[in-house]
């Protein structure tokens, strides 16, 4: 597509230089990428400024670079190489209309779900995933664990890539004949706008406590920075919501969307009861628009029935019939990493993604539930560094308090010292019923060989991670891997 026409999708401040007739190659953040006729989008970032390598891109052949700072670079450089200086309030925001028009508006041509919250947004994606698969649709994904076109997996290192990455996997969906896409959409893209000027059928509220302070600041922070996605809807859209929890209608105020619940209030739209689970699955209802139907999904907890009712809903609003939609959630697979049971014998092992204190409450909540006494509960968990260190405290009194015995271990340190970790979870435990183990592969072959023939451990914080980051260095490091090695043993 020219340059001329692809500036008129972005909301420039002003234009400058000269805006050549070219077709434009690409659109680039990272010089380092920037080819000959492409545009180069100067980002602020929090680790470095994008404008610091405006030259690098102009020396690379970039024809227009888009940036915030109007005195970065002076104009003669412009005028020299004869490029256009399109100055924009918001790079970010100009990045995501300039790549979405030279994408051809790629979500315009998918049903896209956009998923938020701070638990349960893969699982739910998987659900939706594998629904509309059953109902014979190509389907992309992008998550957590991995970005999928159909089921070609696209590695990924981000919960929601920048605005023009996205823009181009969802063009390739497009061209790979995908009818359907579902999303996680992270806090940090909403407010970074790597999600501005997408098009979604339906937003998805799954749940919210307190996350990412460490980025948000304070927990009003994080609430608005989820509720952008629902505001940011059509009113041709769907807003789907949990209404069991107590910020779930306010998330949705304001929504242009059309709103549907889900939950176990009898004001829900889609009421889910009768929830039952052991560790080989889960059973529920659901009743909508007067009709009740069975449920059932080998994912197990009672997170996974809400998880499930989402994306009932979801599929159902979005036009799934609903015989289809069952079938879906039940053929869904082991989402990995996510209360992923393993074991030999009487003993079991539960690989958990909860990194939350609420996540690590419901996870230990639902194994409680399961063994109703009658087995030794064990956690091993620690708390990743230069994160939010608020949670820190109350995640040790949860472990301490929901389990026989807690150890705590490392996680991803990063850059912290992991004692100092340590000791910050230690201090809000009251009990006298943990050890610390910080090698966590020690931690974990302890749990699993000092615990009784019948226990159940609860390994928590890394789920489907196949790395642990230690001083800006990832080792391999599975817990999974990890557990069925000393379980074998």
């Amino acid at each position: 597509m020219e340059l001329t026409k692809l500036l008129n999708s972005v909301k420039a401040i002003q234009v400058t230089g000269e805006v050549q007739r070219k077709d434009v190659s690409g659109i680039y953040y990272d010089s380092r990428h920037v080819v000959k006729n492409a545009v180069f989008a100067a980002i602020k970032g929090y680790k470095t400024d994008g404008h610091r390598f405006i030259l690098d891109a102009i020396n690379k052949g970039a024809i227009a670079i888009i940036l915030e700072d109007n005195d970065c670079v002076p104009d003669e450089i412009f005028d020299i190489y004869k490029i256009a200086k399109i100055l924009v309030k918001d790079s970010r925001k100009a990045l995501a209309e300039i790549s979405n028009a030279f994408f051809k508006e790629p979500t315009k041509k998918l049903k896209l779900v956009g998923i938020t919250g701070t638990n349960g947004k893969t699982t739910t994606s998987y659900f939706i995933k594998n629904i509309f698969e059953t109902a014979g649709n190509k389907v992309g994904l992008v998550g957590t664990i991995a970005n999928y076109i159909g089921q070609k997996e696209i590695k990924t290192s981000l919960t929601t890539p920048e605005s023009s990455d996205l823009n181009e996997l969802f063009h390739e969906m497009v061209n790979e004949g995908c009818s359907y896409a579902v999303m996680e959409v992270s806090s940090h893209s909403l407010v970074l706008n790597r999600v501005y000027s997408l098009n979604f059928s339906a937003g998805v509220f799954s749940n919210i406590t307190s996350d990412h302070l460490d980025f948000h600041l304070n927990f009003e922070n994080y609430f608005n920075a989820k509720k952008i996605l629902f505001d940011s809807l059509e009113s041709s859209s769907f807003a789907i919501y949990n209404i069991d929890d107590k910020n779930g209608a306010a998330i949705v105020n304001d929504s242009p969307a059309k709103l549907f619940s889900y939950g176990t209030s009898p004001k829900a739209d889609f009421i889910l009861n009768d929830i039952n689970f052991d560790l080989t699955g889960t059973y529920f209802s659901i009743i909508f628009a007067g009709e009740k139907f069975e449920i059932s999904t080998s994912l197990v907890g009672e997170f996974n029935a809400y998880n499930a009712a989402a994306a009932f809903a979801t599929a159902v609003l979005l036009g799934i019939r609903k015989e289809t939609t069952i079938e879906g959630i039940k053929s869904t697979k082991q989402v990995p990493g996510r209360f992923e049971v393993v074991g030999i014998g009487n003993k079991k092992v539960v690989i958990d993604y909860s990194h939350t204190a609420d996540s690590l409450e419901k996870a230990l909540l639902a194994i409680k539930q399961i063994v109703k006494g009658a087995h030794p509960v064990y956690t091993v968990f620690g708390c990743g560094g230069n994160r939010d260190r608020t949670k820190r405290p109350v995640m040790g009194k949860i472990a301490s308090e929901l389990s026989k015995r807690a150890i705590i271990t490392s996680d991803n340190p990063r850059f912290e010292n992991p004692f100092a970790i340590i000791e910050e979870i230690k201090s809000g435990i009251e009990k006298d019923n943990y050890e610390v183990i910080e090698n966590r592969e020690d931690a974990i072959r302890h749990a699993i060989k000092n615990s009784e023939d019948d226990a159940v451990i609860l390994i928590a914080g890394k789920g489907h991670e196949n790395y642990q980051e230690i001083n800006g260095v990832r080792n391999h490091f599975s817990d999974k891997e990890i557990a069925e090695k000393y379980l074998s043993e």
